[in-house]
């Protein structure tokens, strides 16, 4: 199956987030656990993000949908959701990934615009949106 890296804003993210088929993938790195997180995001540190792609996609089971951020979506973001495709292209096993998606703004254009965050120190992320 050809997938293909899409955008997704924030307005669009809040109407399909609560989705249980859904997954957030937080890339960022140190700055997650002081800027807080998006509410249910799972967190995927870029640095360290190639080793751990087999374990991502075990943490994924059953979605359907990957949004990928970091803290702008312009390069952390975009180059772990591309890893991440074309991991999946590599791998043998059916994930059921149908979409791998870039939140448009990142992270920090999520909370700028008033959307629900997390400070909670679990991952992946137990909060609920608010």
């Amino acid at each position: 199956m050809a997938r293909s890296l899409s955008y997704i804003t924030a307005a669009q993210l809040i109407s399909i987030a609560r989705s249980p088929r859904v997954a957030i993938v937080d890339v960022r790195d140190e700055e997650r656990s002081y800027d807080a997180h998006i509410a249910g995001s799972l967190h995927c540190a870029s640095d360290t993000f190639s080793e751990r792609m087999s374990d991502l996609l075990h943490a994924v089971k059953g979605k359907d949908t990957l949004v990928f951020h970091c803290a702008l979506s312009q390069v952390r973001g975009p180059t772990c959701a591309r890893m991440f495709l074309d991991y999946l292209s590599e791998t043998k096993e059916d994930a059921g990934i149908n979409n791998v998606m870039v939140l448009d703004r990142g992270f920090n254009g999520w909370h700028a615009s008033g959307n629900p965050v997390c400070q909670c120190t679990t991952n992946p992320c137990t909060g609920n949106w608010a």
